[in-house]
């Protein structure tokens, strides 16, 4: 069965536009390949709340989708080893 989850992560500019754009694309092919993208949100470039790995900025992203219960194990893997991600969280939405 098919929950629902939304994807909020934080990238690094100071990569420069094309490579945020690539980090953003190859994410969402990812999670394409086995879920359901319902909503993609780039929020853009933010001030963060506080300083991560010397960055005072970020690069915003929220995607909702719809997976079955292993993906987000390793959609958390991907995130973790993927250059320029500064933050990720991922939250059931459905109850």
């Amino acid at each position: 069965m098919a929950r629902k989850y939304e994807l909020v992560y934080i990238l690094n500019p100071a990569l420069g536009e094309e490579a945020v754009d690539a980090i953003v694309e190859r994410i969402q092919a990812l999670i394409e390949s086995s879920a359901t993208i319902d909503q993609v949100d780039v929020w853009g470039r933010r001030r963060l709340a506080y300083e991560i790995d010397y960055q005072k900025e970020g690069f915003y992203v929220l995607v909702n989708f719809s997976a079955e219960g292993e993906f987000p194990k390793e959609l958390e893997r991907v995130l973790r080893i993927t250059e320029g991600v500064l933050r990720y969280m991922i939250i059931r939405t459905d109850d």
